[in-house]
């Protein structure tokens, strides 16, 4: 359990924008493979998966994080509204929330 809660707490470390998070990313890939975790073997495979925006999210200063906050947050009050009627209602929904 510590080395589980260890190794979440250097992950967490990489989530603030770095230029050299990239090399500290494999440092901490090759850190969770060595304690042999279940789960962090397939959080690992799902990083290299996508290597090319893990590299971009732990590296570069911007983002798109906010669009999609917004993004995800309408189509959950478009989805609770099904069989509503209209755009309008809508609308007012999200300007309320």
């Amino acid at each position: 359990m510590n080395s589980l809660a260890a190794l979440v707490r250097g992950f967490a470390r990489l989530l603030v924008p770095a230029v050299d998070n990239a090399d500290r990313l494999q440092e901490w890939i090759t850190t969770a493979e060595e304690a042999n975790l279940p789960y962090m073997h397939s959080f690992i495979r799902g990083l290299r998966l996508d290597q090319a925006a893990v590299h971009a999210a732990l590296t570069r200063e911007y983002h798109n994080g906010g669009t999609e906050g917004v993004n995800t947050k309408t189509k959950l009050i478009k989805r609770q509204m099904y069989g509503r009627p209209g755009f309008r209602l809508l609308r007012h929904r999200i300007l309320l929330g």
